[in-house]
């Protein structure tokens, strides 16, 4: 079992936003982080988790732990209905992010995939590191 976390933060929402990675990989720790100069929070999350499983060419069983609940649940349970729905939120507006979405949802097809939210910056080790590389892309931009 892979171990992933994932985080995104931007500074100002729009605004220059990273996004971190850390794979935890048979003993092997693996980071990834890049950023955008105008973009979201939500976007940077989602990017963050779209990043780690673009890193995997074959089919693996991973974790990913990430501290957004709108990752988490949209990927879940709200992507569901937005799919039977035409990309339509029950309030029928366009969903936010569909393209992103999107390529999530393509992604954890190849893969066997257990979602699990942590709480942020709460002292977890790994999504500390998460939420170091996704600011680090901010502080150096």
């Amino acid at each position: 079992m892979i171990n992933i976390y994932t985080d995104g933060a931007c500074s100002g929402n729009p605004g220059i936003g990273g996004w971190g990675v850390v794979i935890l990989d048979n003993g092997e720790e693996i980071q990834l982080n890049g950023g955008n100069h105008n973009t979201t929070n939500n976007k940077m999350e989602l990017t963050a988790a779209i990043k780690a499983l673009e890193y995997f060419e074959q089919k693996k069983d991973l974790i990913i732990y990430t501290d957004s609940k709108y990752v988490k649940d949209g990927i879940e349970s709200w992507i569901i209905n937005w799919k039977q729905n035409g990309w339509k939120t029950s309030t029928k507006k366009p969903v936010k992010n569909k393209e992103m979405w999107i390529a999530l949802d393509d992604l954890i097809r190849k893969h066997n995939i257990n979602w699990k939210w942590v709480k942020g910056h709460a002292g977890h080790k790994y999504n500390e590191k998460a939420d170091y590389l996704a600011r680090r892309f901010i502080e150096e931009n």
